[in-house]
């Protein structure tokens, strides 16, 4: 984690950054080692203009702080205590020239406090250096989401054995979670998708007490969360039975993700793998169904720097983690989407995710 903050250090001073006051939990954590859920109460890592790092949070977590690994300077308070106004005295008379904060999560609340503590600082943006930072990821990273994945392959698996005719998307999720649950697994990385049917053309639809019945697209798309680190995964299969239009729909979807992902190299802009994933729906006339982008960068947060659109002219670099995920979604019939997360080693793309991609009939 030194190197982590020196590294942030070295980038502020490139970007004539004095000083940066941090308080997303996914940057916290990747910078400091300690992972929490703050929920109201504030936890920030604050790195003053001589680069000394402090840890601000609640009393009651700073053991926890402690046993992570962390050995710079904590500053604690209790729920009595107002945070800012503790901090305050802490930086008497260090003043510095401007602060960087995340600007896609600091509150306006925070923001003014900040403001009050430093009222002649200039307050900016500092989310791009730290982007830079967390794209590339070193092999403790990759080996971490490389368990995440297979976490969520077993995931699909347990979706897969929990099929049955009237029984509803709620409780498929239910079998899923509490499989994972006696993995060790304790968070899922975002609410967790079972979709039958119709509801399977939303690509974020909600999961409730409808019941798979033959003939249903049944989708999964779900991730756990390992040790601080994300995956994603979606997987759709049918139902006992396919029409020839449910069967084209999946093939073309499978087809736009294995041409997009051969496209997949080193120095390559990202938004080619949208247009060539793309390029392939529209061909097969389901354009106007594709709805979104073609994945999303991946790591401490599921959805997480780089954007993977059409119109991103980043390139890929080794050490990248991102997803690939076309789908196509045709209102009253259904929808398919494959997902897959991929790390790019200077050979190639790695696929984390292994679970089998070919069109599956349950139950037939």
């Amino acid at each position: 984690m030194e190197n982590r903050i020196q590294h942030l250090m070295n980038t502020m001073n490139q970007a004539q950054l004095s000083s940066a006051f941090i308080t997303s939990k996914a940057n916290i954590y990747y910078l400091t080692g300690y992972y929490t859920e703050p929920h109201e109460r504030l936890v920030a890592l604050y790195i003053d203009k001589e680069g000394k790092p402090l840890l601000i949070l609640p009393e009651m977590e700073k053991k926890d702080a402690m046993d992570s690994g962390w050995s710079e300077a904590i500053l604690a308070y209790d729920d009595q205590t107002e945070p800012f106004k503790k901090f305050k005295q802490y930086v008497a008379g260090s003043v510095p020239d401007n602060i960087g904060v995340e600007s896609d999560h600091l509150t306006l609340t925070r923001y003014e406090s900040i403001q009050s503590v430093f009222p002649r600082s200039k307050i900016q943006d500092c989310q791009p250096l730290l982007h830079q930072l967390r794209v590339i990821k070193d092999q403790s990273e990759y080996q971490l989401l490389k368990d995440a994945a297979a976490l969520a392959d077993f995931g699909v698996q347990k979706g897969i054995e929990a099929i049955e005719e009237g029984k509803s998307e709620l409780e498929i999720i239910a079998h899923i979670e509490y499989a994972l649950k006696r993995e060790g697994v304790r968070d899922m990385s975002f609410s967790t998708l079972v979709l039958t049917g119709n509801k399977t053309s939303s690509p974020h639809g909600t999961p409730s007490q409808t019941k798979i019945k033959a003939g249903d697209f049944v989708l999964f798309d779900l991730g756990v969360v390992f040790e601080g680190y994300c995956s994603d995964i979606t997987r759709t299969f049918g139902y006992k039975k396919m029409t020839e239009q449910q069967k084209e729909m999946y093939n073309v979807a499978l087809k736009a993700q294995q041409t997009a992902i051969e496209a997949i190299e080193i120095g390559k802009p990202i938004g080619q793998l949208d247009q060539t994933a793309r390029a392939v729906i529209t061909e097969h006339g389901y354009g106007d169904y594709f709805t979104h982008r073609i994945g999303h960068g991946l790591g401490i947060d599921v959805h997480e720097y780089p954007s993977m659109n059409s119109e991103n002219t980043l390139p890929l670099e080794e050490g990248m983690c991102f997803t690939i995920e076309p789908g196509i979604y045709v209102p009253n019939v259904g929808g398919v989407r494959i997902e897959d997360d991929i790390f790019m080693t200077k050979k190639g793309p790695e696929l984390l995710t292994q679970f089998p991609k070919q069109l599956q009939i349950i139950g037939s």
